[in-house]
């Protein structure tokens, strides 16, 4: 009877790393993205269909490990559907294509809310005071493994795929920062040599646009950005995926790391849009050429927690 029960217990360590995480995963990788999520893909991402067919292969394959290994959660009594976690991973993923990279390894959960969700926060005004406020978000992104979005403009951003503005994306892009420590703009680029370059350039047209920001100027980078390092990245890598024409000609610079970094060029993706007219600096929302304080745009994300 002994010698039976260790051959039993024998052949239970045997079997659990066969069954493991790893044989589970290979498993769901051998199948392939079915059909409902393929249209889901081409519905709801436009983008997609414009992706020469490896870069289809590979996001279909992210897109099944992401949805292997995350978990969704709705909020506010929304029921999560397979069209929203399609859409979701589908975006997502694109910012790991072509990278070895494994998919978002700190993630585990998604939240996902019908639309602006709204979060406390105490806020610190002048003189050190303390206060409570009350914020409308469409996304966040948390270092404990969390992010937490809006669906209705999960499914807006991805829609429209011109306007440099995509929460997922944004969010996502947060969590790649997160990889290689604290979110501060400089996520794991490999080499000193690369932290080097991206320092340089990144520093050089965070601080440019702060200045567009305070002055009310223009620029193809939301203003939202100039919030602090960690968001310059997030929308830059928005700007890079949505608008990578205006980006290339504005911020060559920029776009080339990005370039680097994402081993992507969505150029190749989106026509070349028609060159729009001179624009003058707007002072109408209270800023002048003497100065004026930093305007943080019109975007409800939140910074990483």
């Amino acid at each position: 009877m002994v010698a039976v029960i260790w051959i039993l217990l024998t052949a239970l360590l045997i079997a659990v790393p066969l069954f493991g995480p790893r044989w589970l995963l290979r498993r769901a990788l051998a199948r392939p993205l079915p059909q409902d999520g393929l249209d889901t893909l081409v519905r709801n991402i436009p983008v997609y269909a414009r992706l020469p067919a490896d870069l289809q292969q590979q996001l279909q394959r992210l897109v099944v490990q992401f949805l292997h290994q995350k978990k969704f959660v709705g909020c506010d009594g929304l029921d999560i559907t397979d069209e929203m976690r399609y859409t979701i991973a589908g975006q997502a993923c694109l910012l790991l294509l072509n990278r070895p990279t494994r998919v978002y390894p700190a993630l585990q959960t998604i939240l996902v809310y019908p639309t602006e969700f709204v979060v406390g926060r105490h806020e610190v005004g002048p003189g050190g005071v303390i206060t409570p406020a009350q914020r409308g978000l469409l996304g966040e992104s948390w270092g404990d493994g969390r992010v937490v979005l809006a669906w209705d403009h999960v499914l807006r951003g991805a829609c429209d795929w011109t306007d440099g503005q995509n929460v997922v994306l944004h969010e996502f892009a947060h969590q790649l920062d997160s990889e290689s420590g604290a979110p501060n703009g400089a996520p794991f680029l490999g080499s000193q040599s690369s932290y080097r370059s991206w320092a340089a350039v990144l520093s050089r047209d965070y601080a440019n646009l702060r200045q567009d920001a305070i002055y009310r100027q223009q620029s193809v980078l939301d203003h939202y950005g100039a919030t602090n390092p960690a968001e310059f990245f997030a929308v830059a890598t928005e700007t890079f995926f949505e608008k990578p024409w205006q980006m290339a000609a504005n911020h060559a610079e920029l776009y080339a790391e990005l370039q680097k970094y994402y081993r992507v060029d969505p150029r190749e993706w989106l026509p070349e849009p028609p060159s729009p007219p001179d624009a003058q600096p707007d002072w109408s929302a209270g800023g002048s050429p003497a100065g004026g304080s930093l305007a943080g745009g019109s975007r409800s994300y939140a910074p990483t927690w």
